[in-house]
């Protein structure tokens, strides 16, 4: 699994939501399609008159999620820029989405602004396995992602209640006890149970 593994399975699906931000500050999702993907970009597109154009123009960082039938999902972080070669892009987006037609015909499709994510964070989450499978990834110049989830310390008394109460069970014994991260579901069970305070948030 790498960045582009991750944006194709944001292609595949297709239909996912996005986040921005509206003129009073407050967050909206909608659902948009994902048009293209490729060296490690993704682009979609809106029109000039939706109130989804004027939040990216003026708060061009989105937030976007999808979940494919396998119960796996891609959660991606990054910012949108609009495209200059504005024909270029549209004529291209139509040509691999030729359902596009039918929704703008013709020249209408010029009302269209063509938008391209190159830089972000992508963090991929895998519910369909036993323990459950996640991996983070920059793409682009991105700065490296904020680590999540728990830690355990050198406080670590060895008692074992971490690790007898995890939903994933895993958390192995050690000294001091070790989160394998790649399975963790960041639930903080095993931080608020542990009588020490030997866990701590990874990153703080």
């Amino acid at each position: 699994m790498n960045a582009q593994s991750c944006l194709d399975i944001l292609r595949e699906i297709k239909d996912v939501a996005f986040a921005t931000v509206n003129e009073e500050g407050n967050p909206e999702v909608r659902i948009i399609d994902v048009m293209i993907v490729e060296k490690d970009k993704l682009y979609f597109c809106t029109g000039r008159g939706k109130d989804f154009y004027r939040q990216l123009m003026k708060h061009p960082e989105v937030a976007i999620t999808g979940l494919n039938r396998d119960f796996q999902m891609v959660r991606l972080s990054g910012k949108a820029e609009r495209l200059v070669d504005q024909k270029h892009w549209i004529d291209r987006i139509f040509e691999e989405n030729p359902v596009m037609n039918g929704v703008y015909p013709g020249e209408s499709r010029y009302i269209l602004e063509p938008f391209c994510i190159q830089k972000g964070t992508l963090e991929f989450f895998d519910l369909g396995k036993s323990p459950i499978f996640r991996e983070s990834f920059v793409f682009g110049e991105a700065e490296p992602a904020r680590q999540k989830g728990f830690l355990i310390t050198d406080a670590c008394i060895g008692c074992g209640k971490c690790k007898c109460s995890c939903p994933q069970q895993c958390i192995t014994k050690g000294t001091p006890f070790l989160i394998h991260q790649e399975n963790c579901l960041h639930c903080g069970l095993c931080f608020e149970i542990c009588p020490v305070r030997a866990i701590v948030r990874r990153g703080e």
